[in-house]
Formats: C-alpha cells, structure tokens, sequence
C-alpha cells in the first residue's frame, strides 16, 4: 500500500547550516531550475539505498558550485572542469566510497571535456550526472558546448551558426562509442513522466557503481528559465519540444547486466610512520625527541578552534604552530588559514582541529573553542561556539566580556604581558600558553617543538619561548 510523504529527502541535511546568510531552508537555485529537481532525485536514491554515509559528490564551478550545503555526505569542490580528475584520485584512494560527479555543459563538455573523456575512457568506477541546459547559466547565458543551432546567448545575440561556431557537442553519443563506459543515458526535467524517468536513471547509475560495473553518465536535459529568459513554465516546455529534437532521450549504452562485478583493492594503510618522518626530515634529535603524556579532561577533548583577530596580530602563526604542536603530541590535526586583503588591518581567522580520530573535513563552522584577538571577532563568532564551549578572548585589547552564560570565559591580557616582553607581536603566542595551560591539551615541549618549524623568522624563536612561558605562568596563576 502506498504511503503519502511530504518531507525532504533524507539524503539532504536538515537546516542548511553552511550557507551563508540567514536563510538556512531554501537554496539558492533561481524559480524553476531543474537543478532543485535533480538534487532531490539524487538525494532520495542516496538515501532508500543507504549509502550516504559512503559517498563523496565532487562539484565543479557551475551553478551547482555550492551543492555542499544541501547534500548530507561527503563534499570535495573541484576546480573548473577538472572534478573527473578528482573523483578518480578519490574513488582509487577509498574504494568503498560511492563517489558523484555533479557537472554542467559548461564544465564538463569545454574546459573539463578532456578530462571525462579519459575518465571514461578508462572505465573509471564513479557517477557522473551532467546538466545540460545549453548555456553558460551561471556567468551570463554565455553560449555554451551544447547551445543549440540558431539559439541566441549572450555571446550569439544572432544565433548559434554552425559554420562559425560549429555543432553542438553530443556527450552520450560520443561516450557510448568507448568500450569501457557501463552505463550511459539522456534524460530530461520537462514533464511528470520525464522526472519519473530521471529518477529511474539516476539509481541506475548509482547502482551501477554500488555493484562494481564501472563508469556510468546521465545526461539530464534541464530548463534554465533565468538564462533563457523565460518564464518557468515556458522553460520546461522548450525542455521537452525544442532540446529533445537536438539531444534525444534514450539509453546509449547499458551493459551493466553483462559486465563482471570489478573493486579496486584497498590501498591498505599506506606508509609507516617512520618512513614518513624520513621523507618529511623528522629523523633529527629534538623532534623525535619523548613528550610527557598529557591528561585532558572531557570537556576539553578534539576540540575545534576557532582563532580570529586583525591582521598581524600572528593569527595564522598561533594556528600553525598549536596544530604542529598536535601533531608531534600525537593527534590528528588540520589547519585552515583565512584572511582578508589586508595584510595588516584587515580580518584574519584560521580554523584548526585536533582530534584523536581521522578528521573528515578542516571547516569548523561550530566551534568548540573560540580565541578572539580583538572585539569584532568575538563580537562575531561568539554566538557560533556550542554550549559548554571554551571563549578565550585577549582582555587587554577587548573592552567587553562575553555575554554567554552557557559558555566557559578564560580572559587573558595578552597584549598587555607582551608589552611587558618588549613586543607586542608575541601576544599570540601568550594566548596560546594560556591555552596549553587551561586545557592541558599539548604539552609545553610540543609547543616549544613546534616553534622553531611554524616561524619564519628564527630569531624571533626565543623571545616567542618566552611569551609561551608568560601565557602558561598567567593561566597558573589564575587557577591558583
């Protein structure tokens, strides 16, 4: 018996907490983009199949650029063209992933054609969903690889002409001519009966490389009515009267029932750890020299830093060497830099975590632990840190405390005690003692380890040793 569900597929995140901007619930695709369409179909058969948790969708510059905010699995953003290339990389790296490219005309049929061609070539075993919407959507309504003879874009105000442009690029007719692709299909977005038929595609496909088959590619001839300068409706029927003639549905190849079941053997776990060090140079006295072990409490265990500040004020420095610091002490670490234009004045904030476990992405949108150098970024990303989180925030140059009662405050004068140092440049580096201290998370050595490798400038090695120290002793004394 059937059961009416209104809901959004499981396969998508519930509140759309990586895009920007208030709206957490909508996307950001124009009125009657087939794009909305497709990501519900891909997310539903993720989803019924229950291989979310396995798959990694790789989205290119497009229109589908930010297809990361809405699909709850694993995100790689790949440059122009070049996610084939990517999702290669990636499905021989982990052979158990169920690896989607999501790509446009635009992408994949110009700057990326050669590299889904090879791919295909090859028989790589990865799902390949190319929008076909005849244009450059995103940039303009530029013509694109697919433009239609006599259709007029931004860049053919008179048409699309043959003799001076040339015919459109016909990807399912020309990868199903290969002998490695499983499984190659048009599809489009125009009516009910047509997404029905999409929907059955796009598990093919996927259930395609589910089974081992190898390379599959859904076509999906879908309306652009921003781009065409149509009213919706109008775009779906142009879909299925006027693109079909030039790109008819239909399936191209399908050999999947015939073809033997082939995985890519697991990589293993790749290199040991002192092969490792050798390569990267670590084999001298002083960095492999024995750690204390470190007692961390729960509360403070993997935590996810957000550190933010002016410009110059060794933001990025502070990040770099706590993350160096966690490696040597034994962690799993990552450390993404962000600033603005400035070198000096501008915004600077770095994301960076330390866990003991594998860290599956660098982005830390919910921090655990904030450290604001200055009163916009705390004033800012104050009200991201989770509750029972940590709010360390320089009280020398921030003239407000937190508001947060649902948060642990640890004010330290850092500025104030590296004027006392002779140089105010090192007040990161007494934040980040005042760190160590509170939280018990790396040792002292770890730290001191690290300094030499994260600066620039040896000289400075010994006075930033100092202002360490100088953070550690503050954070005692506030314990005392």
């Amino acid at each position: 018996m059937a059961v009416e569900i209104l809901q959004k597929p499981r396969g998508f995140c519930d509140i759309y907490e990586k895009k920007p901007g208030l709206d957490k619930v909508s996307t950001h695709y124009c009125p009657g983009c087939g794009h909305g369409n497709l990501h519900k179909l891909i997310a539903e058969a993720l989803a019924d199949m229950g291989i979310t948790e396995r798959t990694i969708l790789i989205s290119p510059v497009g229109c589908s650029v930010f297809a990361y905010y809405y699909f709850d699995v694993g995100n790689i953003q790949a440059a122009h063209g070049r996610a084939p290339a990517v999702a290669t990389g990636v499905k021989r790296a982990r052979p158990d992933s169920i690896v989607i490219t999501y790509q446009g005309d635009g992408d994949l049929a110009a700057i990326g054609w050669n590299n889904v061609f090879q791919a295909a070539n090859r028989g790589e075993h990865f799902t390949v969903f190319f929008v076909n919407n005849a244009i450059y959507g995103m940039t303009g309504s530029q013509m694109a690889p697919t433009t239609l003879i006599g259709q007029k874009t931004m860049t053919t105000p008179r048409g699309r002409n043959a003799r001076n442009e040339g015919f459109p690029i016909k990807v399912c007719e020309v990868l199903s001519v290969l002998d490695a692709p499983a499984y190659i299909e048009r599809v489009s977005l125009s009516d009910t009966k047509s997404i029905n038929q999409t929907r059955r595609a796009v598990r093919k496909a996927i259930q395609c490389q589910v089974e081992g088959k190898g390379f599959a590619l859904v076509e999906v001839l879908s309306p652009c009515p921003t781009g065409w300068r149509m009213e919706p409706i109008e775009a779906k029927k142009w879909v299925g009267e006027v693109m079909t003639k030039s790109f008819p549905p239909g399936v191209f190849k399908d050999v999947c029932s015939e073809r033997e079941s082939y995985f890519f053997h697991d990589p293993g776990t790749g290199p040991a750890l002192n092969e490792i060090k050798k390569v990267l140079g670590w084999e001298d006295e002083t960095r492999d020299a024995a750690l204390p072990d470190v007692s961390v409490s729960e509360e403070n265990k993997n935590p996810h830093l957000k550190i933010a500040g002016f410009g110059g004020q060794g933001i990025l420095v502070l990040g770099l060497v706590l993350a160096e610091a966690g490696m040597r002490q034994g962690y799993n670490v990552s450390w993404l830099p962000s600033y603005g234009p400035e070198m000096r004045g501008g915004t600077a904030n770095c994301h960076v975590i330390l866990s003991d476990t594998k860290i599956g992405a660098p982005l830390v949108s919910k921090p655990t632990v904030l450290i604001a150098q200055n009163r916009p970024s705390l004033e800012r990303f104050e009200p991201d840190v989770t509750a029972g989180g940590l709010i360390l925030y320089d009280s020398s140059l921030i003239d407000i405390a937190p508001r947060r009662d649902d948060v642990r405050v640890l004010p330290v004068p850092a500025a104030k005690l590296a004027d006392e140092l002779g140089d105010t440049r090192v007040s990161n580096m007494i934040t980040l003692g005042a760190f160590i201290e509170y939280t018990g998370l790396v040792s002292k050595e770890a730290v001191l380890q690290a300094l030499p490798v994260a600066l620039p400038r040896k000289e400075f090695v010994e006075l930033n040793n100092k202002a360490v120290e100088a953070g550690i002793k503050h954070a005692r004394s506030r314990e005392a």
